[in-house]
């Protein structure tokens, strides 16, 4: 019995500017003056999805800043991303992006070496927004822990900080064992950096995407403007999150903080 003919595909055209999916680094530790932290962009086309994605030696949290949901393939499981919905994708695991809207959409990824392999989590916004376990409120503004140490993981901890307008980051702190990333997603406000109150020099007027590397014992006070500014904090490191650690910070009973 002869083998059926097989049916004749058609071919696909792709022009120089098509395009699926695309990864945009945007620092590493070889121009961030960080140890550990790599930051950067996925962008999936309407319809598309990635080929196979994987990082032998780090631990990876994705952010998403999708308009409508994405989907994330590990281990063969499916996780639906909404917009500011986190997921942690442990040691040397593939994973996969699916885009199944008619527009383009966004998910940030931050990178860090690891040694162990822990589970996959999923954090929903919609669930965190709403729960004060998972909040702290400080003067003018609420910090969101998306990520904690409430979950397993070598060196990454990470969440959002909003502020209301007209609101500065105090007290000003640094770390001696966490780098950080601040990546601003809504709003505009500014940033500074700065080892001591004499080298000013990184004053920067801050708008959505614009990002920040936060090497150790720098001070990194943050100012809101006239609307409500959102932002990402990604560190790597020792995992705390100042405030549970130092509660000066949260009562701002102290002019600056070293942790």
């Amino acid at each position: 019995m002869s083998e059926p003919t097989p049916a004749v595909r058609p071919a696909n055209l792709l022009r120089a500017e098509a395009w699926q999916f695309e990864y945009q680094q945007k620092s590493n530790p070889a121009n961030s003056n960080l140890d550990l932290l790599t930051y950067g962009v996925y962008r999936i086309a309407p319809g598309a999805s990635s080929d196979e994605l994987f990082h032998r030696s780090e631990e990876a949290l994705l952010f998403s800043l999708v308009n409508e949901p994405v989907s994330v393939e590990v281990e063969g499981r499916k996780y639906a991303l909404a917009h500011y919905d986190t997921l942690y994708v442990p040691l040397a695991t593939p994973y996969y992006i699916h885009n199944p809207t008619s527009e383009i959409q966004s998910l940030i990824v931050c990178r860090a070496p690891a040694a162990q392999r822990h589970v996959v989590v999923h954090t929903r916004w919609e669930e965190v927004s709403h729960n004060e376990a998972r909040i702290r409120h400080l003067e003018g503004k609420d910090v969101f822990l998306m990520f904690d140490v409430t979950e397993a993981a070598d060196k990454l901890m990470a969440g959002y900080t909003i502020y209301r307008p007209f609101t500065r980051a105090w007290p000003p702190h640094n770390h001696t064992d966490q780098e950080e990333i601040y990546l601003f997603t809504k709003g505009r406000g500014a940033i500074e950096v700065y080892a001591d109150d004499k080298s000013k020099t990184f004053v920067h007027s801050m708008g959505t995407l614009d990002a920040a590397t936060i090497p150790l014992l720098n001070y990194h006070p943050v100012f809101s403007q006239e609307e409500e500014l959102h932002f990402i904090w990604c560190l790597a490191g020792a995992r705390y999150w100042v405030g549970d650690k130092h509660k000066e910070f949260l009562d701002a009973s102290v002019d600056k903080l070293t942790t």
